[in-house]
């Protein structure tokens, strides 16, 4: 077993846990409070899935790092870091709409080598190992073929502060809108990312991400045979905050349509 593999099934057995932890919470009563605006919510859920995570995780790699959403972390020469959303899709989670997930990725020496995306709703999971593919419960994954824009699927997330626009995300928006192209909106970018991956959709973009939100996501859409890359068609980083990921026929098309007059990192 390679040490990848290793990492990836302890990360696939704590989203599994986090997850029917998450399933039970759900069915009592919710802690819910405010982080940084009245929309952006946090449950005792996420706040327990990551604590219960980052131990998981000190306890059996005591040297690894850890950045997570809630408890955050930091960007420093640890060589293997765990990058964790303990609930991605909270504001879905604590309405009890059934779309929202466990997200870890797992890098190492500055590359994302394996991830987790857990939708413990639908009991789908979906994991990957940088060069060995992506899969959906144990089957492999790939990217639609879908070369045609006008009969394309897309999907898309907009910022808590999405009243300010800081990322253009309102003309971006509607320069899709206004070609008739279909756009969805989830609530969950590391689902959107997993359903690009298996040819549910044909192509995510977002700006204002964080690396928890794409670290497992972006490096299974790529080996599911996509492509990812920054608004201004640079090559992706998780710790930049803009993404297009697409089944890869369409990516030219996509980058264009994004960036418009007016793109911002």
């Amino acid at each position: 077993m390679s040490i990848y593999q290793e990492f990836l099934n302890h990360a696939i057995g704590l989203a599994r846990q986090a997850g029917a932890f998450a399933l039970g919470a759900q069915r009592g009563a919710l802690t819910i409070e405010s982080k940084t605006n009245e929309f952006d919510l946090v449950t005792h859920v996420d706040q327990h899935n990551e604590e219960f995570i980052k131990n998981a995780v000190a306890d059996r790699f005591p040297t690894h790092g850890f950045l997570g959403e809630e408890s955050g972390g930091t960007i420093d020469a640890t060589e293997v870091r765990w990058i964790v959303d303990p609930i991605d899709g909270t504001l879905n989670y604590a309405h009890g709409l059934p779309i929202w997930c466990i997200s870890i990725g797992i890098e190492v020496a500055g590359v994302i080598e394996a991830g987790v995306i857990y939708d413990p709703s639908r009991e789908e999971l979906f994991s990957v190992i940088r060069g060995e593919g992506a899969h959906r419960n144990g089957e492999r994954m790939a990217v639609s073929a879908m070369t045609d824009p006008a009969r394309s699927m897309y999907v898309t997330g907009f910022p808590y502060d999405i009243s300010l626009d800081p990322y253009g995300d309102i003309p971006r928006f509607e320069r899709f809108l206004r070609r008739g192209l279909i756009v969805r909106r989830l609530g969950s970018a590391a689902l959107d990312l997993a359903y690009v991956s298996c040819g549910r959709f044909d192509a995510f973009f977002e700006g204002g991400l964080s690396a928890w939100d794409t670290a497992a996501g972006a490096l299974m859409v790529r080996e599911a045979g996509g492509t990812t890359t920054h608004f201004d068609g640079s090559a992706y980083s998780v710790y930049k905050k803009s993404i297009i990921a697409s089944n890869t026929v369409q990516h030219g098309f996509l980058e264009e349509v994004v960036r418009g007059e007016f793109f911002r990192m």
